[in-house]
C-alpha cells in the first residue's frame, strides 16, 4: 500500500492552544492513510497532545527553544535537521514570525511548498518586539503561500498585498461534541462541587499577558459584588498563572474562582459555564469563542476581537477602556437572557465551520501541492 504523504507543522509545544487545538481537529479528521503530519516543536517536555500525535502516526522532532542568544546554534540545528530529512516537501508553519529560519533555510534547499499560518491579529511590545518585527518582515520572501484564519491575521502577519492573497483556512471544529445537554451540564457541574443556582463565568486560555486573565478577575470581583452565588472557572495553563493565582489570593476570592489547568474535557465544560468571557489585548478568529458559540454560550469579549469570530447573535463586545463594573453588568445581563442553547451547533456548521468537510478541503489541497511537486 502507497505510504501518506507527510506534512511537516512547526509549532513551538503542542499543548492546548488555540492553533495547536485546530490542528489536532484537522488531523483527527484527515485520512490518514493518504495524509500524515510531524511536527517540529521547540521544546524538550512533552506537549498535551504529544501522546495522541504519536498514537495516530505522528512524528515530533525537538528543537532547541528559539532565543537570540542561541540564533547561530539554532539555525545551525534547523540545517542538520533538513540534512536529515530532506523528503518534506510542504511544510506548514503555525509560529507566525518565529518560523523566519526555518523558512529561510527550507526556502534554501528547494522545499516548494511554504506555508506560513497567520494566527493572530497583534503582537504585544515586550523585549523581543523588535525581532519579531523584523522576522516577521524577513520571512514573507521565504514563503510560497500564506494561511490564515481571518483577513484581518493575514495582513498583520503578511503585509496588505500578501496578505489578500492568503488562503481561508477554518478553525473548524466538530460541531456535535459542543451540542448543549443540560444533563451533561448538571454532571460537570456536580463534579466541579459548584451547586446549580450558581452563575458559573468561564474562561478557556493560556495564561499569557495578551490573554489579560488580571482583568478579568477585577471583572468577577465586581460580578461577586452584585450577584454574590457566582463561580469563575478558570481553563488553561501559562507563565502567568501563578501571578492570577496569587491576585486571587490577594483579593480573598479562593473559594470563588477554580483553576482547572490544561483540560481534555472542555466540550463539557462549556456546557456547564453560564456565560463565557474574554478580555484579549487581541486575538486572530478564536477557536476558543467559535467553541463557545457552538455550545450557546452568551460571549462578553473585548472590541480588539475581530468581527470575523461573530458567527452568532450570542456576542456582546466592550471596550477595554471600560471598568470592571461596566463589564460585570454586561455578564449579568447576558446571563440573565435566554436562549436555545442546542440551536447553535446547527448556525456554525450552516457558517462553514464544521470539521468534516474542512478537513477534507486541506487534505485535498495538500495532495494537490504533493502532486504539483
Amino acid at each position: 500500500m502507497q505510504e501518506p504523504i507527510r506534512i511537516l507543522m512547526l509549532f513551538t509545544i503542542m499543548n492546548r492552544g488555540g492553533a495547536e487545538t485546530m490542528v489536532m481537529n484537522y488531523y483527527r479528521n484527515i485520512d490518514r492513510t493518504k495524509v500524515q503530519f510531524d511536527f517540529m516543536v521547540h521544546r524538550k517536555e512533552r506537549g498535551a497532545y504529544d501522546d495522541e500525535i504519536e498514537t495516530l502516526g505522528g512524528r515530533i522532532y525537538r528543537m532547541m527553544p528559539l532565543h537570540p542568544f542561541t540564533f547561530g546554534k539554532y539555525q545551525q540545528q534547523i540545517k542538520d535537521f533538513f540534512d536529515e530529512h530532506p523528503e518534506y516537501k510542504i511544510i506548514h508553519g503555525h509560529c507566525s514570525e518565529s518560523g523566519y529560519f526555518v523558512y529561510k533555510e527550507a526556502s534554501k534547499r528547494g522545499v516548494p511548498v511554504i506555508i506560513a499560518h497567520a494566527h493572530s491579529t497583534k503582537a504585544l511590545f515586550d523585549l523581543k518586539w523588535f525581532f519579531r518585527t523584523y522576522f516577521k518582515h524577513a520571512m514573507r520572501k521565504y514563503t510560497t503561500q500564506i494561511f490564515t484564519c481571518g483577513e484581518e491575521s493575514a495582513i498583520w502577519l503578511a503585509g496588505k498585498k500578501l496578505g489578500k492573497k492568503a488562503i481561508l483556512q477554518r478553525n473548524a471544529i466538530d460541531t456535535q461534541r459542543y451540542l448543549y445537554d443540560s444533563s451533561q451540564a448538571l454532571q460537570k457541574r456536580t463534579s466541579l462541587q459548584i451547586p446549580t443556582d450558581t452563575l458559573v463565568i468561564g474562561h478557556v486560555g493560556s495564561f499569557w499577558k495578551i490573554k489579560n486573565q488580571t482583568f478579568l478577575v477585577d471583572i468577577f470581583q465586581k460580578v461577586l459584588q452584585k450577584h454574590p452565588q457566582s463561580r469563575l472557572v478558570l481553563v488553561g495553563e501559562g507563565e502567568l498563572k501563578n501571578n492570577v493565582m496569587l491576585k486571587v489570593q490577594q483579593l480573598n476570592l479562593q473559594n470563588e474562582v477554580l483553576f482547572l489547568g490544561s483540560r481534555s474535557d472542555v466540550p463539557d465544560l462549556l456546557k456547564a459555564f453560564d456565560v463565557f468571557v474574554f478580555p484579549s489585548l487581541g486575538e486572530g478568529l478564536s477557536v476558543a469563542m467559535l467553541e463557545a458559540q457552538c455550545a450557546g454560550l452568551p460571549c462578553v469579549v473585548s472590541d480588539t476581537i475581530p468581527k470575523e469570530v461573530e458567527m452568532t447573535d450570542l456576542i456582546t463586545y466592550l471596550s477595554l477602556n471600560e471598568q470592571p463594573d461596566v463589564w460585570a453588568e454586561a455578564i449579568l445581563q447576558s446571563y440573565q437572557q435566554k436562549r436555545n442553547r442546542t440551536a447553535y451547533p446547527a448556525i456554525l456548521t450552516e457558517v462553514g465551520y464544521d470539521i468534516q468537510k474542512n478537513a477534507e478541503w486541506l487534505q485535498n489541497y495538500y495532495l494537490e501541492q504533493w502532486q504539483k511537486h
